[in-house]
């Protein structure tokens, strides 16, 4: 079936179209979100969130870009307000904990990235919570291109920009993490 095909199926809602685009997409949107929200739970809630947004949007997809790059900024935009959600559910719970209305923690949240080899986890959780210093914009250029492999001009389109502005986000979040982590490079 080709894609124009496939799309027509999908906007029609054929659910053996759905869930070959489940079964086509699963693992990319899994992987990119568990990059940005760094819990393999909070990963599979958002993805199933991400289906089930390109579910209820498709009817609308004009195929202005390719079909992969739009579930692409439908999964980073999920997972970066998963993120904001929980930046602001932090918040209060650090308020409530500093009127002493509840107990603080801190922890940072445990997981493992499926395209990570055993030997390399360690360095790479330091990574990814580098990464989470980043600003959004470098962050989002660096998991896109670094973790799911994705060219340049991939990543201007998932992110609405030109090629030399992800080439500069690259540029300035490879910069900031050699600062971030030049205690970890140095020891």
């Amino acid at each position: 079936m080709n894609d124009q095909v496939f799309i027509q199926s999908l906007q029609q809602g054929d659910p053996r179209a759905f869930r070959e685009l489940v079964e086509t997409w699963q693992n990319m949107v899994y992987n990119t979100v568990l990059s940005i929200v760094q819990d393999a739970h909070e990963a599979e809630d958002v993805s199933q969130e991400v289906f089930l947004q390109v579910y209820q949007s498709v009817r609308h997809f004009r195929g202005d870009a390719k079909l992969s790059t739009w579930i692409y900024r439908v999964a980073v935009t999920k997972a970066l307000d998963a993120e904001r959600k929980k930046k602001s559910k932090k918040r209060i719970a650090n308020l409530r904990s500093w009127m002493g209305m509840e107990d603080k923690t801190d922890e940072l949240p445990h997981f493992e990235h499926p395209g990570i080899a055993l030997e390399k986890k360690e360095k790479a959780a330091i990574l990814f919570v580098a990464m989470k210093q980043l600003p959004e914009n470098q962050r989002i250029a660096f998991t896109l291109v670094k973790a799911e492999g994705l060219a340049y001009d991939e990543v201007a389109a998932i992110m609405n920009i030109t090629v030399k502005a992800v080439e500069s986000l690259m540029h300035r979040a490879k910069e900031n993490l050699r600062k971030l982590l030049k205690n970890y490079v140095n020891s």
